[in-house]
Parts: structure tokens; sequence; C-alpha cells
């Protein structure tokens, strides 16, 4: 007797649900975080950037701070985006600074930047203050990890 044929793939992927989604974790007691989550659990395909930063399309860098920030936010959706991942996907954030001073200096307009940009998901993040950035006029370079439901 013949092997049986697979049957054939569905067109579409099933629709994620809620527990398909990356998810904060929370130690009971701990006070909880603001702008970021301590940890991140998700299931599913792994979606990554490279150091992402704040120039537009002409390699232009905005001069404040906040506004390389912004660009840099809406650059890492669009390489996102190519992989078929959404702010709601993010797991990681590290975040290269060239300086903490200005960074702090800019943390009321960093956030809405953020939530304007990015939305109110806050996965894993690390900032960290480097001496300098490959592209020189970078203040900010950011890599992002996103994990989507399969």
């Amino acid at each position: 007797m013949a092997p049986k044929a697979p049957a054939p793939k569905a067109p579409f992927a099933p629709v994620p649900t809620d527990d398909d989604l990356p998810r904060a974790l929370q130690p009971p007691g701990w006070p909880r975080p603001q702008g970021y989550a301590n940890g991140m659990t998700a299931k599913g395909r792994v979606v990554l950037t490279g150091g992402v930063v704040g120039w537009d399309m002409m390699q232009n860098f905005p001069d404040s701070f906040a506004g390389q920030a912004r660009q840099t936010f809406s650059n890492m959706l669009k390489i996102l985006a190519e992989g078929g991942a959404g702010p709601e996907h993010l797991v990681r954030l590290t975040w290269y600074v060239t300086d903490l001073d200005e960074y702090r200096a800019s943390l009321k307009e960093l956030g809405r930047a953020y939530r304007e940009t990015i939305g109110t998901y806050y996965p894993a993040m690390a900032v960290v203050q480097v001496t300098g950035l490959v592209e020189k006029a970078a203040k900010i370079e950011i890599e992002a990890t996103a994990v989507v439901p399969e």
C-alpha cells in the first residue's frame, strides 16, 4: 500500500492568542519596573536587529538625544516589520548611549517618543554607556529582539 500523502498546509498561520504573545516576568513582591520589564518569556520565531541608529534615509541625524531616539525607534520597527514582527513581539532592547547624563536629562521626552512610536510594550531592557558608536554623529544605538508566535 502506498504511503498516505501529507495533508495540505493551511494557507494562513493560526491567529495567536494572548498566551502566545511575549509576557513580562514579575517576581512576587518585587516593585513593578517603570518603562521596562525585569524579564520576558515567549515562544515562536526570533527576529533580531543589528545595532540601529537614529538617522533618516539620507543618513542625517536629528540634533537632540530624544530626536535620535524617536528616529531609532521608527527605524527599528521598520526592520522588525520586515521579519513579520511588531512592537508587541519585543522581548529585549539593549540601548547603547554615548552620554548617560544626556540620556537621564531626556527621560521625559524619551518616554513620550517611546510611547508614541512603540506604544506601551515594555520588554526587558538594558542601557549601557559607551565611549563612541561607529556613526560619529549617533548618540544612541539599539539592538532589538522580538519573538513572533508561530
